[in-house]
């Protein structure tokens, strides 16, 4: 091969290539030190105040200060955070644009999107780390005669097609996880989906419908005041917010149910290797803060971290498992 490429090339021209290559190699090597070198966004795909948002902040406020630069959130809502993501998807893949992940971007909407997505969640993504795992509760009315999930299923088989479950929309967490109950305990419970949470939990509130899977931290406070009642949460162990509250898996002897709600940190696709590692190793670095624990708590999250290979591996899951489970639940049209 030698000999070849001094048949075509000349030597001193070979010298000047050889010389490029290492030049362009030490820029990378350089560039990825160096890094970062000005602010780092973080793209939420949901407006200001809700939990992604907060959760987004803290983060990028304690990976700032290690990271030695500011962590701007950058908010872009809609199409259930389809928006957001598509928009990090398509960004310069040098690791000043991330994207805040959670179970309806990466988990939920390749399924209800089906066909529809501008972007691929697998192949148009560099995983950094899991951030977060949050719980969603099964509330009820307190209008409502009962006081244990088992009461509650024994009230709902009693009354079939009479009781109505809240969602903040059709496909998200709450729907369908309390469509995987429904088919789990044979009950006919009929689905009301509305237009965001606080919507969903105002009307169990006032018992206009009876119940809903919400995540924790929304509905928390109305447990507290006395104007839901909390009969289980749909993790694996359960919540330290209410140690007291069992989980489904436990309380409806169902021990394969089991439902998270989560947030992960993204970056493009081509995103220097380098550069995910350096992110991966500030939010270990960041989930150690007892401020940020303290923050995250608040939220009802858990902060959580992973390898990006571990996240990959998980998000795959996380596609399968809900396109499974969008296929057999039928969308409302209310």
């Amino acid at each position: 091969m030698k000999r070849t490429l001094n048949k075509l090339f000349p030597a001193r021209v070979l010298r000047g290539l050889g010389a490029l290559a290492l030049m362009s190699l030490t820029v990378g090597v350089q560039a990825q030190q160096s890094y970062p070198n000005q602010p780092i966004r973080i793209v939420v795909g949901y407006a200001a105040g809700g939990t992604t948002d907060i959760l987004a902040r803290s983060l990028g406020e304690q990976m700032g200060k290690i990271l030695g630069q500011t962590i701007i959130v950058d908010n872009k809502p809609g199409a259930a955070s389809n928006i957001g993501a598509a928009y990090v998807a398509q960004s310069k893949p040098d690791g000043y644009t991330l994207y805040m992940a959670t179970v309806a971007s990466h988990g939920i909407n390749p399924a209800l999107y089906k066909g529809k997505l501008t972007f691929d969640p697998l192949k148009d993504f560099a995983p950094i780390s899991l951030v977060a795992s949050i719980p969603l509760a099964l509330v009820t009315s307190v209008k409502l005669p009962v006081k244990t999930l088992g009461e509650f299923v024994d009230y709902a088989r009693k009354n079939p097609g009479k009781l109505n479950y809240a969602s903040s929309g059709n496909g998200s967490p709450g729907h369908l996880a309390a469509a995987m109950f429904n088919d789990a305990m044979k009950l006919d419970i009929v689905h009301i989906p509305f237009k965001g949470g606080a919507l969903a939990n105002t009307s169990v509130i006032a018992g206009d419908t009876q119940l809903t899977f919400a995540t924790l931290p929304g509905v928390l406070p109305h447990v507290q005041s006395g104007k839901l009642n909390v009969l289980a949460v749909t993790t694996a162990a359960r919540s330290k917010e209410i140690p007291q509250t069992p989980t489904i898996a436990e309380a409806a002897k169902l021990p394969d149910y089991e439902i998270n709600t989560w947030n992960a940190l993204l970056a493009p696709k081509g995103t220097p290797p380098a550069v995910v590692e350096r992110l991966n190793a500030a939010i270990a670095q960041a989930m150690k803060s007892p401020d940020l624990i303290q923050r995250f708590e608040r939220e009802g999250a858990t902060p959580v971290t992973s390898t990006p290979e571990q996240l990959n591996t998980f998000i795959a899951t996380e596609i399968v498992k809900w396109g499974k489970v969008v296929d057999r639940t039928p969308m409302s049209t209310n």
